[in-house]
C-alpha cells in the first residue's frame, strides 16, 4: 500500500508572491486535496539579509486570498485559524546539524576555505520526472556542492533535502527551472541512504513575449490582482490551466471539480502563456455568476479598504448606483473608478468629456434645457420619467437623443462612459442631477470646461 501524498509549497519571503509561486502552490494543495493527502507550507528563510516579515505577510495574504489552507505545521496545526502552523527554516538549525553530521560520517563531505562541501558522484545523474519524464545529467564535470557556507549556514540545495525528508514529502510538484537541481538532490537522498520522492516539474510561465514572467512584468505580483479587485475564485482557475487541462473543452470550473479532476498525469509538458484577456474574460464570467448577496459583501469590503470615502456617501445612493455599475465593469478597480464622479460633489471633468460633449457650441444652449425639463419634473422620479424628459429635450433643441443623453452623463458625472443614463439619473435622484447640471452651466459659462 502506497504511502499517503504529502506535498509541500517552500517560498522564500524576499518580496512578492510571483504568480508562477502561487500557481505552484495552487498545484500541489490540489493534488493534495484530490488525493485526500496533506498540504504543508514551509517558509524557506534562511537567507537573513534578504527576508522580511513583510514578505512573510505577503505570503500568508495570498495564500488566504486564494482560498490554500495548510494542514500542518511543527505545533500539529493547519493553517485555517491565524497564523498558525507554517514551518520556518530559520526555527530548524539544530535539526540541520543533525543531518550535516549524519552526512559527514559517510565520508562524503570535505571543508574547503571553510566551507563544507558534498563530493558529487561522477555517474550520470537521472531524473524520473511524473511531467517531463526521463532525464539524464552528464556529472563528469559537476563540480562539488557547497551545502554550508563558511559562515555556519547551510546551503539551500542540503536544508531542502533535510525538510522534504523530515516532513515525509511524498511529491516534490515545482517549477521546471528547478530541474536541473534536481540531480543534486537525489545524491544528497542517495547519500543519506534515503528514497527520494517523486518529482513532477510544472511548465513555466511566459508573458506575452514568450520569455519566462519574471517580477518586472506588470501582473507578475499575486496581489496585483486582489488590488485591482479581481475575484480569487477567477483568479485561481485561470491558475489552474497554466499548464494543466481538465479537458473536455471546458475552463469554468468550481473548486470542487477542479479538485475532483486535477492529477499529475495531465500536466502539460509545454510551457503556458499568460494572457490578461483571457483571466479579464475569466473574471467577467465569474463577476457575472456572484448572488446579489456575494456582490453586496464583495463590492462592501472592496471599497471600504480602496474608497474610504464610501463610508460618507448616503447609502441609499450607493444601494442604487451599484447594481447598475455592476453591469458595466468586470473588476472591483474598475466597479471603484466608475463609482467616483458619485463619491462627492465636486466631481471632475474628463477631458474627453470637456472635448466632446462639454465644448459643443450647443451645449450650453442643451444643458438649460435639460436643466428646465427635468428640474420641472413632477410626479415620480424613475427611469421612465426622466427619459421621457432627455427625449422632450431632443425633440425641443430639434438634435439627436443620443446627443442630449451623451451631454446629460457627462454633466452629472463629467465622464463620457458609465451606467445606463436613465438608470443612473433615477439612482441619484432629482435633487442631485439638478444640482449638478446646473453646476455644469456655470462652469461652462465662466469658461472653465475648456480643454487645456
Amino acid at each position: 500500500m502506497s504511502s499517503p501524498v504529502r506535498v509541500r509549497f517552500a517560498p522564500s519571503p524576499t518580496g512578492m508572491l510571483h504568480i508562477g509561486g502561487a500557481r505552484t502552490a495552487l498545484f500541489n494543495w490540489l493534488y493534495a486535496r484530490h488525493t485526500g493527502g496533506k498540504f504543508i507550507l514551509r517558509i524557506e528563510d534562511t537567507d537573513q539579509a534578504r527576508n522580511t516579515q513583510e514578505a512573510v505577510d505577503v505570503i500568508f495574504r495570498g495564500m488566504r486570498w486564494l482560498g490554500l489552507d495548510w494542514d500542518e505545521g511543527p505545533d500539529g496545526k493547519g493553517g485555517t485559524a491565524g497564523d498558525r502552523g507554517p514551518y520556518f527554516q530559520s526555527q530548524r538549525a539544530e535539526i540541520y546539524r543533525s543531518y550535516l553530521e549524519k552526512l559527514k560520517a559517510t565520508g562524503k563531505t570535505y571543508e574547503d576555505g571553510g566551507a563544507l562541501k558534498f563530493k558529487m558522484p561522477k555517474t550520470p545523474g537521472v531524473v524520473k520526472d511524473l511531467v517531463c519524464g526521463e532525464v539524464t545529467f552528464d556529472r563528469t564535470m559537476e563540480p562539488d556542492l557547497v551545502i554550508q557556507r563558511k559562515d555556519g549556514s547551510p546551503v539551500f540545495h542540503f536544508v531542502n533535502v533535510v525538510d522534504d525528508l523530515e516532513m515525509g514529502i511524498t511529491h516534490v510538484i515545482r517549477g521546471e527551472d528547478h530541474l536541473t537541481n534536481t540531480h543534486k538532490h537525489i545524491a544528497l537522498y542517495e547519500a543519506l541512504g534515503a528514497p527520494p520522492p517523486q518529482f513532477a516539474h510544472i511548465p513555466l510561465i511566459l508573458n506575452r513575449g514568450g520569455s519566462k514572467m519574471s517580477k518586472r512584468d506588470e501582473g507578475a505580483a499575486l496581489g496585483f490582482y486582489e488590488e485591482a479587485g479581481y475575484l480569487p475564485g477567477a483568479v485561481r482557475n485561470y491558475l489552474c490551466l497554466l499548464g494543466w487541462s481538465p479537458g473536455e473543452n471546458q475552463e469554468i470550473l468550481p473548486i470542487a471539480d477542479l479538485i475532483q479532476r486535477f492529477d499529475l498525469p495531465n500536466i502539460n509538458r509545454s510551457n503556458a502563456r499568460f494572457d490578461s484577456d483571457k483571466l479579464y474574460w475569466m473574471n467577467g464570467e465569474y463577476w457575472r455568476s456572484l448572488s446579489d448577496e456575494d456582490f453586496k459583501g464583495f463590492a462592501g469590503q472592496y471599497l471600504q479598504r480602496m474608497r474610504p470615502g464610501i463610508a460618507q456617501m448616503d447609502p441609499a445612493l450607493a444601494q442604487g448606483l451599484l447594481p447598475l455599475i455592476r453591469e458595466k465593469v468586470r473588476t472591483g478597480r474598475e466597479m471603484a473608478e466608475w463609482l467616483d464622479p458619485y463619491l462627492g460633489d465636486a466631481f471632475e471633468y474628463s477631458d474627453e468629456a470637456k472635448k466632446k460633449q462639454l465644448g459643443a457650441p450647443e451645449a450650453g444652449q442643451w444643458l438649460s434645457a435639460l436643466f428646465s425639463s427635468l428640474g420641472s419634473l413632477s410626479g415620480s422620479w424613475d427611469e421612465v420619467s426622466v427619459e421621457a424628459a432627455c427625449k422632450k429635450v431632443a425633440e425641443e433643441v430639434g438634435a439627436k437623443p443620443a446627443k442630449i443623453i451623451h451631454l446629460a452623463r457627462a454633466a452629472v458625472s463629467g465622464r463620457t462612459v458609465g451606467p445606463s443614463l436613465f438608470g443612473l439619473l433615477a439612482a441619484l435622484g432629482k435633487n442631485r442631477v439638478v444640482a449638478r447640471l446646473e453646476r455644469t452651466r456655470k462652469e461652462l459659462t465662466a469658461g472653465r470646461l475648456a480643454v487645456a
